[in-house]
């Protein structure tokens, strides 16, 4: 693992002290795997995510409203879109590691906020394309960082490469952006729902690029 996987929330696991002790007890390995211990973890935040979300139901609605209000110079390109892929190929397709686990466990929320864009389109609000617009010519933004200045088209190769690092990249400058836009709302707050906003997104191809149908 590089130091970057490491310090990774995917590589994070909070226990008490005692069961600290028991489980990096190197006697212990084969019965407290990897495997297990990532178990545990996705069932456990599946669990508190869902309560998290049920406790603070404008917190989306919040966090959508603060992008859709930033103020940003489009720089997006056309390309092809709307073609039918499954998620698991986009992310093959751009090498996504470190953050697989967290578009895995925040992609149950598309239909829960593709409901909630349905009820600003049917309201005449233009928020949803806002928000839309301005995630997408940010990440063109931030994926342009990793552009060797000599070269004159983007390789996909590049965007493989640095995958995990444009989406926090991404996740970081979003936070950046919408401070002073979201009220009384905490940070912490804020940072989860921007990272379910960020993972629908990608699902959206707003983020990454999209799989070629040779690609499925």
């Amino acid at each position: 693992m590089t130091d970057d996987d490491r310090r990774h929330f995917d590589n994070l696991i909070l226990l008490c002290d005692e069961c600290h002790t028991i489980i990096d007890n190197k006697e212990n390995e084969e019965k407290y795997t990897v495997s297990l211990l990532k178990d545990w973890k996705k069932r456990h935040e599946s669990t508190a995510t869902y309560a998290f979300l049920t406790s603070r139901p404008s917190l989306l609605m919040t966090v959508v409203d603060a992008i859709a209000r930033i103020d940003m110079e489009s720089t997006e390109k056309k390309g092809r879109s709307g073609g039918s892929f499954d998620i698991n190929d986009k992310i093959k397709h751009n090498a996504v590691v470190r953050n697989r686990p967290l578009i895995e466990e925040y992609r149950v929320f598309y239909k829960k906020i593709n409901s909630l864009y349905q009820t600003l389109e049917k309201e005449g609000s233009f928020k949803k394309e806002n928000l839309m617009r301005n995630i997408r010519t940010l990440y063109l933004q931030v994926k342009g960082k990793y552009l060797d200045a000599s070269v004159t088209e983007f390789p996909q190769d590049t965007v493989r490469e640095n995958a995990d690092n444009i989406i926090e990249d991404v996740m970081d400058e979003l936070l950046l952006q919408t401070q002073g836009k979201t009220g009384e709302v905490t940070q912490e707050d804020v940072a989860f729902g921007l990272s379910v906003i960020v993972v629908d997104a990608f699902i959206r191809c707003k983020i990454l690029e999209e799989p070629s149908i040779n690609d499925h």
